[in-house]
């Protein structure tokens, strides 16, 4: 079973973050959000791709499956009033 905290810390390792949080209670299924500088200028899809490189072969095998939301800071400050974060 993987953890949540190990997830984000690798996160933050591998991507310049603003704000990072990785929910999840099964260890293989989780979900979370990504807020980074480095999304500026990037479809979503390479957003994603982005944050699931900095967790390499863990996807797929450690991690089934992590559902995100990615955001540029800018996006962030006005969807973080929206989520009540």
């Amino acid at each position: 079973m993987f953890q949540a905290s190990e997830i984000k810390r690798l996160i933050e390792t591998g991507l310049p973050c603003e704000f990072v949080m990785i929910e999840g209670d099964d260890g293989v299924h989780f979900s979370g959000i990504v807020v980074s500088a480095a999304f500026d200028g990037k479809l979503k899809v390479r957003q994603h791709q982005a944050v699931y490189e900095t967790l390499g072969k863990l996807m797929g095998n450690e991690i089934h499956a992590l559902q995100l939301q990615t955001y540029t800071p800018a996006k962030w400050a006005e969807a973080r009033i929206e989520l009540g974060l």
